[in-house]
């Protein structure tokens, strides 16, 4: 069995599809204002719904991108913050590894 899509309720759906396709690779699968559809290399369907109010995901909740390296963790981090998002250093914990709050009201993981 393989998993094959994941739907996340959002905030805003052009800026949080956005965010997923310039810094993650994403490709855009169609969609409208109150959905978007994207796919990674690998098959795997994210879909990105509107919000019927405010998104609260638990304070754990995330999704998660692994890169090659640490260069590559490193090099993102700092493109996100060359781009005026407030995110911390990566840091050795169960990974090397950082996290940011995406627009859309969820959080990613970046790893190596």
């Amino acid at each position: 069995m393989i998993l094959n899509h994941i739907n996340l309720a959002v905030s805003d759906v052009p800026a949080a599809a956005d965010f997923l396709v310039k810094y993650f690779q994403m490709t855009p699968q169609g969609g409208n204002q109150g959905m978007a559809f994207l796919i990674d290399k690998h098959g795997l369907v994210l879909s990105l719904m509107k919000a019927k109010g405010s998104v609260q995901y638990p304070g754990t909740f995330h999704i998660g991108f692994s890169q090659v390296d640490r260069a590559k963790v490193d090099a993102l981090n700092q493109q996100l913050k060359e781009d005026g998002f407030d995110v911390e250093p990566p840091a050795d914990t169960h990974a090397y590894t950082f996290y940011i709050a995406a627009p859309g009201g969820f959080t990613v993981e970046v790893m190596a």
